[in-house]
């Protein structure tokens, strides 16, 4: 025996819950990027106020300075360059699953590389040069199948040189340079170009 069909009021009702849900997910996904940047702010000291619109009560962050979305309410740049901020990063940034740039360079920022950056599979510039970082470059990097653009200079970076860097097939400048890092060659894929001694790379 067949079902009995649907009633047009059954139906509208399927494809209300249908679109609520579908809010929900995006408006879900908002705050977990929102909070995943509110701990950012939370880390930072920002004596120019360069995170005031940072308002962890707001549901997206699409709204806040300094940060990039695409259509989909997802986080994909997030600029705060020469900022004057000091401070840690924060792991959370590992859920920002759609970014495509984080720049970083030129502020005060200590502590080491969040290891979940390594999981931001879409990231094609990690820029975090002229800070104060220390400790290891997370071999983690390595992972980032789309960067394009790493650099990491002028830093306090120690330890060699994450031979897992040579699996990114799409870098086009690795730069490396005026860090404490050990060993006299960089790992070299047959697509990048050793300048001796500097840590700098560029593609051929």
């Amino acid at each position: 025996m067949n079902p009995p069909a649907m009633t047009s009021s059954a139906s509208v009702s399927v494809w209300l819950i249908l679109l609520f849900g579908f809010f929900h997910l995006h408006k879900l996904a908002a705050n977990v990027e929102g909070d995943a940047l509110n701990a950012l702010k939370t880390n930072l000291a920002d004596p120019n106020n360069v995170l005031q619109s940072w308002d962890p009560t707001l549901v997206n962050p699409c709204t806040w300075f300094h940060v990039t979305c695409n259509s989909e309410n997802s986080v994909t740049r997030v600029d705060l360059g020469n900022a004057n901020l000091s401070g840690q990063l924060v792991a959370q940034l590992g859920v920002l699953s759609k970014l495509q740039y984080l720049e970083l360079y030129s502020n005060n920022i200590t502590g080491t590389i969040p290891e979940e950056l390594g999981g931001l599979a879409d990231l094609v510039s990690l820029d975090l040069y002229l800070n104060k970082l220390h400790g290891n470059i997370p071999a983690a990097l390595g992972n980032l199948a789309k960067l394009r653009f790493l650099r990491l200079n002028n830093n306090t970076l120690s330890g060699t040189i994450p031979l897992t860097l040579t699996n990114i097939q799409s870098l086009q400048v690795l730069d490396l340079s005026n860090n404490n890092l050990t060993g006299d060659t960089l790992p070299v894929a047959c697509n990048l170009k050793f300048y001796s001694h500097n840590y700098v790379d560029k593609l051929l």
